[in-house]
């Protein structure tokens, strides 16, 4: 079976475990997570509703025809040529799999000559097909059959999770998946773990590593244009898609969309990622790009059509403005024109420029460019005169019939109320599904979701900008540092005053989640003590310091800090530290907690106005 080796792209989809417990630990997963793997590996098919059917016996034919998905080359099995057995004509629809196994001595015919593919599969048969898959052949066995066979099955923990118990036991389709789940993570008669041969291997645990198996099955990237749904190989009707993390539905797939599929779990995975800009550059060259720099940052290029379009052969070169398509691993996937994104979009300047840049004919020219962050989590670059935009301007973005731009800055247009305990709505504007909101710091922005305004009192002055669909529902918003998630935290190590009067300056020194900084002698005195702070504009030049509160002999509770009667919640992005001889080393909540160190934090602001912990130090 041609398989892909593994790869550490972060999955996010259905929920899955980044690893399934292994049964050298004693644990037998559920149902659902043994699904998982043998679906994604192909060996498990289930209806056209997506409808495994567990409970059903498994017949013969479709054991074997399991058995070959699941065997190195699998996936090269074709029609049959002749008629294996006289119940299996080369018409059968198994017939092709029943001669592989055949010609791979995994199965024999019965006392009559026959195979009877339509026989439930029993537990005797099923348990010497899966250890002839390891290596073991009649010759390995002593006795009369099944003994020694279902002894050696029991002994490689085949068995594990498998109801059936008796040699003459019908295997269900549950049985089966459990033996197949088993298999992957057994010996060969070699020594080897089976699953090394489909090209994957087990982690430190004896585990298998779902994500990594997944994405290793996984086909794409397609992109989503015109009749796109004709060229995945299943039904989308009851099919799960995950859309940037999310579990979502085919309809929610736009427009230039990428898109990633496994046709045996009947999953669709779909990033909408997106970066546009000018080609500054491309490596190691145009005839061969295997990478592309945009917004100063350098892509790597991760399908062929990309390559084309970027390529002397293709569409785009150096200098030209294009749309990069992200896939999953924050590759290149597709390349296309400036107007792919959207018709419209809204955004907020996050820099203004003026460089130099390669023409890609050996000369050089000059021009102003404008980035800006969009609601819709993209990065967006523009040749555009930045003399009225400055970082953190709200923005409007459209584009005429040719894909030309056009940047305006937008105007306040007023919103507040508070937001609905589940984030369904502001006051009684609803957001729209899917609703694309920024929160804004400066020239800092994040993009957030609706749930996280949860409860909140939004202001006039904390709404910059608010668009509505055409049912009158919130599908954009730009917000005024109203949750603080795009804020800079971390910790002041020390500060001193020096001299006296009108001479006084000012000395502070600062680590910002593993970063530091120091400003010596400066006249400014910021408003802050030693300990949590927050750092408002340029790290190393900032416009302002701000001390967070302090909650004292904290411990974590279910993603919170607790510290007596209260408990805080704790931001998503919270700067953990461990402090050790006089030093303060960043860290993880997880390993402060499972050193059970003793823990401080620090809050911004009250939760119903946003606040959160945002930085712990332990002790």
């Amino acid at each position: 079976m041609k398989r892909r080796i593994l790869t550490g792209l972060l999955a996010c989809c259905l929920s899955l475990s980044l690893a399934l417990p292994g049964f050298a630990a004693g644990a037998i997963p559920s149902p659902g997570e043994v699904s998982q793997v043998v679906t994604a590996l192909g060996i498990l098919d289930g209806s056209s509703g997506g409808d495994l059917e567990l409970s059903r016996n498994v017949t013969r034919a479709e054991f074997i025809t399991m058995a070959l998905k699941a065997s190195p080359n699998g996936d090269q099995v074709g029609e049959a040529s002749t008629s294996p057995y006289p119940d299996v004509p080369y018409t059968h629809w198994a017939a092709g799999y029943v001669e592989a196994a055949v010609a791979a001595g995994l199965v024999t015919a019965y006392s009559d000559g026959t195979f009877r593919p339509d026989n439930p599969i029993t537990l005797a048969e099923g348990a010497t097909i899966a250890l002839g898959l390891l290596g073991y052949t009649a010759e390995d066995y002593s006795g009369a059959y099944p003994t020694p066979q279902l002894a050696l099955y029991r002994s490689k923990g085949l068995d594990q999770g498998v109801s059936a118990q008796r040699a003459s036991d019908s295997l269900t389709r549950q049985d089966a998946m459990y033996l197949f789940y088993n298999l992957m993570t057994a010996n060969t008669k070699e020594g080897s773990v089976y699953v090394s041969q489909l090209g994957y291997s087990l982690n430190a645990a004896g585990e298998l590593d779902l994500v990594g198996l997944i994405n290793g099955e996984m086909q794409g990237p397609l992109v989503a244009s015109g009749d796109w749904r004709s060229s995945i190989p299943f039904s989308l009707e009851g099919a799960a898609v995950n859309r940037n993390g999310e579990s979502s539905n085919p309809g929610a797939v736009q427009e230039n969309d990428v898109i990633y599929y496994n046709q045996s779990m009947r999953t669709l995975w779909v990033s909408s990622d997106k970066v546009m800009g000018v080609v500054q550059a491309l490596e190691p060259s145009a005839s061969n790009p295997t990478s592309v720099q945009v917004l100063g940052r350098t892509y790597e290029i991760e399908s062929a059509q990309a390559a084309l379009a970027l390529s002397d052969l293709g569409t785009y070169g150096v200098g030209d403005t294009v749309t990069l398509l992200l896939g999953r691993s924050g590759g290149v996937a597709a390349v296309a024109g400036p107007s792919a994104v959207k018709n419209e979009l809204c955004g907020v300047v996050v820099q203004t420029e003026r460089s130099t840049y390669d023409d890609g004919h050996g000369g050089s020219y000059t021009a102003d460019m404008v980035t800006i962050l969009a609601t819709d989590g993209g990065t967006y670059q523009y040749q555009w005169t930045a003399d009225y935009l400055e970082a953190g301007d709200p923005v409007g973005i459209s584009f005429d019939a040719d894909g030309a731009v056009s940047l305006k800055r937008l105007s306040s247009t007023g919103l507040s109320g508070v937001v609905s305990k589940d984030g369904s709505k502001v006051g009684d504007v609803p957001f729209a599904h899917g609703a694309e909101i920024l929160d804004v710091t400066g020239s800092s922005a994040v993009k957030i979701f609706p749930d996280r305004l949860a409860g909140m009192n939004l202001t006039r002055d904390m709404v910059t900008y608010y668009s509505c669909n055409g049912s009158g529902e919130i599908e954009r918003m730009i917000l005024d540092d109203a949750t603080g998630d795009a804020g800079r935290y971390g910790i002041l190590i020390r500060m001193e005053t020096m001299g006296e009067g009108m001479n006084k300056l000012y000395s502070y020194e600062y680590d910002l989640n593993g970063s530091s900084y120091s400003l010596p002698a400066i006249t400014t005195k910021f408003p802050v003590s030693t300990g949590g702070i927050r750092v408002v504009g340029d790290p190393a030049d900032p416009d302002r310091l701000y001390s967070l509160t302090k909650v004292e002999d904290g411990s974590l509770t279910g993603g919170r800090l607790k510290a007596g009667s209260r408990s805080y919640q704790i931001a998503q992005q919270v700067v953990v530290y461990e402090y050790r001889d006089r030093q303060y080393f960043p860290s993880t909540l997880d390993r402060v907690q499972d050193l059970g160190l003793t823990l401080t934090g620090w809050y911004d602001r009250p939760e119903n106005q946003g606040g959160r912990i945002r930085v712990i130090v332990a002790k």
